[in-house]
């Protein structure tokens, strides 16, 4: 045999074995700990639902999954260190709806949602709710839209901070109702809620969880809900689109992404198992204690929503000009 015919049955053998090599190593996934990532600080629905799905992870494949917090930057700090990540199934990141407005907000990211992940699934969404000073004078969607267009003023919503899911949904309401009226930026729910209950400003978007105490009290009252359907976390709220509003839904929204290269078998293995979780009875309670909605489906189907939630809202920050501060 010729020096040269060696090398290329050498080379052609190796190459045929790389696919078992790769397949070999997905089935002995996982043989270590997994680390899951949440972009936010401990204590928020993102790390309630993270610690959730950690727990029931850990006992369904029988390695630990341990959740590390790496918050700040609107969530890109998670994001660009899952992206850059070996691509071996033990570097998850539980991501959040920001990660599908960054390209239309900041330039230069170090990490296209695109090409860097791989989908895994969809966890759960927050739904969000048109609350309003229970003492104003609308009990309806169209009552609220035409006081505020008959308001010098217009409306004025309270948003939690620019870019956010109640900041660009409620950019989107505005629009789409040709409503006139200005969005508030304030830190964080509570400083909104202040203002609202103070009646400076006329509604907010929020979850439902921060505003049952105020609903309860007779302060809070909730026009409806951005959602495609109601929610069973509170049912008697009729959505936008009952109301007369049908492309207005936006809420916040989690779910599961690997590095971009993660193997087909771990892909499959994990969006299988949070699907199960996801369909689990106490996964199912604690998320809803927590003001969420749990959603599963296919990995197609959650890469082809984040390309949806991109799409959408980069054109309603272009139309507003929110600029990232």
């Amino acid at each position: 045999m010729t020096l040269n015919r060696r090398r290329l049955l050498t080379t052609t053998a190796a190459a045929l074995a790389l696919p078992w090599a790769a397949a070999a190593r997905a089935q002995a996934w996982p043989a270590r700990p997994i680390r899951l990532v949440s972009p936010y600080g401990a204590g928020g629905s993102n790390d309630i639902l993270t610690r959730v799905l950690g727990d029931f992870l850990s006992r369904r494949l029988g390695q630990s999954v341990v959740v590390e917090n790496k918050a700040g930057a609107g969530t890109r700090i998670a994001n660009e260190y899952v992206a850059k990540a070996p691509a071996d199934g033990y570097t998850l990141l539980h991501a959040a709806a920001p990660i599908a407005i960054g390209e239309a907000l900041y330039k230069d990211l170090p990490y296209d949602v695109h090409k860097s992940f791989t989908a895994i699934g969809s966890t759960a969404i927050a739904p969000l709710f048109l609350v309003v000073n229970a003492e104003a004078p609308y009990r309806t969607l169209a009552e609220f839209l035409k006081h505020a267009k008959a308001d010098p003023k217009g409306a004025t919503f309270g948003s939690p901070g620019p870019g956010s899911a109640p900041h660009l949904t409620a950019e989107l309401l505005l629009r789409s109702s040709g409503t006139p009226g200005i969005v508030v930026q304030y830190r964080g729910d509570a400083a909104a809620y202040t203002e609202l209950l103070a009646g400076r400003i006329d509604a907010t978007l929020t979850a439902i969880s921060t505003a049952v105490p105020h609903i309860q009290a007779g302060k809070l009252r909730v026009l409806g809900v951005a959602n495609e359907a109601r929610t069973p976390l509170y049912p008697q709220a009729p959505t936008l689109r009952e109301q007369g509003l049908p492309t207005v839904v936006g809420y916040g929204w989690y779910g599961m992404l690997a590095p971009a290269g993660t193997p087909a078998a771990v892909a499959e293995r994990l969006n299988a198992e949070i699907r199960a979780a996801v369909a689990d009875p106490e996964v199912r309670r604690k998320a809803e204690a927590a003001g969420l909605e749990l959603r599963g489906g296919q990995p197609a189907e959650f890469s082809a929503f984040i390309a949806a939630e991109t799409r959408k809202w980069a054109q309603i920050i272009k139309a507003a000009n929110i600029t990232a501060e």
